[in-house]
């Protein structure tokens, strides 16, 4: 397609579809007009020979061939029958037209057609369109020649005008109908395009705000209806990648507390009074200590959006990283925690997510915790890892068992507590990611205890 034609077509839908109905009803239009002139003009010939051929027909009964030689009897309309008439004996020109010369074109024409002394018909062209046929005049033995032909002619003026008239008429209305398709192409296709339209801005409407309406709840035709199942799919990913990065956000916003909470800390306990070498380089482990918590927060739940912390599980010793978090757990807390794990203990698991997946559960511990925190860790017999989390604070309500894994949710969120109810989901999701899984055990008493298992090394 080149440049010129290119920026005549049509950008829209519905300009592109009404073009092509255009040019399809243009060429049917054009099919049909031609067959229909050429039938047309086909059925005028044949008129004009059926009305030569009857006038022949009159004039062959005027001539007698019965006696030698050939005459031509006078009759009562001889006048009617004499225009453009040529009457042949052999040869011989027994009668012609009065108007019309002897050796004048028109009557050599006539002459030809006498000399083959058949039925036959010719168009002759000159100042019009004449039209003659011959009509062989013969004995009462059919198989004898003929003794006179006669040949009538006929001007097609009229016939051509007819035709003409008609060309005209059938272009007009073909004009008129591709005009009415165009028309009604664009209304039709307009008003069938108006529930896309609508559907488009909805979609986009929707997408924008994370709204829970979809197609699916209005009745559509089957075309309608399979877009819409489509873009209902389309926005329900549109939704969970939102879901996923407000989770995403809400979890590093909740990890990164406690080790911002700790350079809060250090800043503030280094600012209060002069400090010695000892303690200013102490200070600094703290903060460069809090500032490698932040930073392998954050790899870890990036590592878990992008799937990475499937692809490389990683193996880790269970006993170090238990100790690094309880040893991280603020020092004015009056809870003690408790630590029980074989020292050869090997979990399939990043060290990093293994922190990522206790510490929630272990801050949730000592959040609530009245005393004591235990963390106990084992292998099962099939190999699995263990790790439970107990505490003896007042435990989980059982009107809220089933809700305790759902992000944002807090049994009691007016118990004076901070926490935004996004670490049990988070260490829960962690878990899972790499084959392990995080429930909750509610026989233990007092207080809440949650298992942790996790595939072996």
């Amino acid at each position: 397609m080149t440049a010129f034609p290119r920026a005549l077509w049509p950008r829209t839908l519905r300009g592109r579809l009404s073009l092509v109905a255009l040019a399809t009803a243009t060429l049917v239009m054009v099919v049909l007009t031609v067959l229909f002139n050429v039938v047309a003009r086909t059925h005028l010939q044949r008129q004009a020979d059926d009305e030569l051929r009857t006038r022949a027909e009159a004039v062959a009964t005027t001539v007698d061939t019965d006696h030698d030689p050939v005459r031509v009897r006078e009759t009562a309309d001889d006048a009617l029958l004499d225009t453009n008439v040529w009457i042949y004996a052999g040869p011989h020109l027994l009668e012609h037209p009065a108007s019309t010369p002897p050796d004048g074109a028109l009557a050599k024409a006539a002459a030809r057609l006498a000399a083959h002394s058949d039925r036959r018909c010719a168009t002759v062209e000159g100042n019009g369109s004449l039209r003659l046929c011959s009509r062989p005049v013969k004995d009462l033995d059919p198989h004898a020649a003929p003794r006179a032909v006669v040949v009538t002619a006929l001007d097609l003026s009229p016939y051509r005008a007819s035709a003409d008239t008609m060309l005209l008429a059938s272009l007009a209305l073909g004009t008129a109908v591709l005009a009415c398709t165009y028309v009604l192409t664009r209304l039709a296709v307009g008003r069938a395009l108006h529930p896309v339209r609508i559907m488009t801005d909805q979609a986009t409407r929707w997408s924008a705000v994370a709204s829970d309406e979809r197609f699916g709840y209005t009745r559509r035709p089957d075309e309608l209806a399979r877009l819409g199942a489509s873009l209902d799919a389309l926005l329900d990913r549109i939704r969970a990648v939102l879901r996923h990065e407000q989770q995403l956000t809400a979890e590093l916003s909740h990890e990164l507390r406690n080790p911002l909470a700790r350079i809060t800390a250090e800043l503030d306990w280094w600012q209060a009074r002069p400090r010695s070498a000892e303690e200013t380089r102490a200070t600094h482990a703290g903060l460069a200590d809090a500032a490698q918590c932040m930073r392998t927060i954050c790899d870890t739940l990036l590592d878990d959006a992008r799937d990475s912390a499937r692809a490389i599980p990683g193996t880790t010793a269970v006993l170090p990283t238990l100790r690094h978090l309880t040893a991280a757990a603020p020092a004015d807390s009056t809870v003690t925690v408790t630590v029980s794990c074989p020292q050869t203990l090997t979990a399939g698991v990043d060290a990093a997510l293994l922190e990522r997946i206790i510490s929630p559960l272990l801050d949730n511990a000592l959040r609530y915790a009245r005393s004591h925190v235990l963390l106990r860790a084992g292998q099962l017999p099939d190999g699995s890892v263990r790790v439970e989390i107990a505490d003896d604070g007042p435990g989980v309500p059982d009107s809220f068992g089933d809700q305790i894994f759902q992000p944002g949710r807090r049994a009691d969120p007016g118990d004076g507590h901070r926490g935004a109810g996004l670490g049990l989901p988070l260490a829960r999701r962690l878990a899972r990611s790499v084959g392990g899984d995080v429930c909750h055990d509610a026989r233990h008493e007092p207080g809440a205890a949650f298992l942790v298992s996790l595939p072996s090394a």
